[in-house]
């Protein structure tokens, strides 16, 4: 197939990049090199893949950009919970009205397959279960109780502790953040487009991912990429709250098969699909395996927090693996290992240089 990847020079889109040719297709990739992300403002593709520097939210180059593609994978963000509440126009224009235009060009291209990368965020705090009131969507965490270390979500009718679960993609949206809604504001984007057109959504719902290429110190990277930052400076990371918030890691390689195989056998519909590891880990234990992997300072608890992250989100995968034949392949320490010693080689220029 004709493949055009929005995002393809970002962390996630060159892994994707690197699978679709080695599937064979023949790839375009769109992408803005946005300054936030792309410090050097400089990418070179790679042999044989067209390059359209540019904006998603252009109408003239994104057509230009679709003419005689098969299909679209979909990766064009900005990412991250945010600095301030600043940050909000830019999630709503660059996620939102740059998924409108590009789905309203696909429309006029008659172009009838999306992969969209969306995100766990969508959940919130995702379902837990009450001892009282069984299944329940735990309540927003207050700010008295964050700031007194009361970090655990409760139960919103008696406030009674709860047993988190894993989440599937029947789980109602809950966003909590604006990176979470303008995530689910393109779900819903794609899916009026399919409704129209008659085409298919594969929106893949990513978790934590983590993986060489990561952008490096800024303030929008992952947390994995932050606690290697302030490692390889000398620096103990820094971990919110008491380290006990869950999530599941997945490989950045293992997020890119997935993305593939979305692509290649979902044909038809619109289908979610949660893309995780399957082994919840807290936030502490990476920051613990990091550091260990760096032969760097220990982690130091911060107590602190913000307001728009949640406490457990971790995903069940069984709809990827069930229907689209996939399993993640990346080892969790081998993972961190090869991360921290890329991370390291990318960092020893500048450490030179200074």
């Amino acid at each position: 197939m004709t493949i055009l990847l929005t995002g393809g020079a970002g962390f996630i889109g060159t892994h994707v990049l690197a699978a679709l040719l080695r599937n064979g297709h023949e790839v375009r990739v769109l992408d803005s090199l946005r300054a936030d992300v792309h410090r050097s403002g400089d990418w070179r593709p790679p042999a044989g893949v067209a390059f359209f520097r540019g904006d998603v939210r252009n109408p003239a180059l994104v057509m230009e950009a679709l003419e005689g593609v098969d299909a679209v994978v979909h990766l064009a963000a900005k990412v991250g919970l945010g600095v301030s509440l600043d940050d909000m126009p830019d999630y709503a224009g660059t996620n939102d009205t740059g998924t409108a235009i590009l789905l309203a060009a696909m429309a006029r291209r008659n172009v009838p397959r999306l992969v969209l990368a969306s995100s766990m965020v969508v959940y919130g705090e995702g379902q837990a279960d009450c001892a009282e009131h069984g299944a329940v969507t735990p309540a927003p965490r207050r700010p008295e109780d964050l700031a007194a270390g009361r970090f655990e979500p409760r139960c919103p009718h008696c406030a009674r502790p709860l047993a988190h679960r894993l989440v599937d993609e029947a789980t109602p949206f809950d966003p909590r953040n604006a990176y979470a809604t303008s995530k689910m504001a393109q779900e819903l984007y794609a899916a009026n487009w399919a409704r129209m057109t008659q085409g298919s959504v594969a929106a893949l719902r990513y978790h934590n991912v983590y993986g060489p290429g990561m952008p490096q110190d800024t303030p929008y990277a992952g947390v994995a990429s932050l606690f290697a930052s302030a490692l390889l400076k000398g620096e103990a990371p820094r971990v919110f709250e008491d380290g006990g918030q869950r999530r599941d890691f997945v490989h950045v390689r293992d997020v890119a098969s997935a993305t593939v195989a979305a692509l290649e056998r979902h044909e038809a519909g619109v289908a979610a699909f949660n893309v995780g590891s399957g082994t919840p880990r807290t936030v502490g234990e990476m920051a613990d395996a990091l550091a260990t992997a760096l032969a760097g300072p220990r982690p130091v608890i911060t107590g602190g927090f913000r307001l728009g992250d949640v406490r457990h989100i971790t995903a069940d995968s069984r709809r990827l693996r069930e229907d689209l034949g996939w399993r993640p392949q990346e080892d969790f320490a081998a993972g961190i290992a090869a991360f921290a010693a890329e991370a390291r080689a990318r960092a020893a220029p500048t450490r030179r240089a200074s």
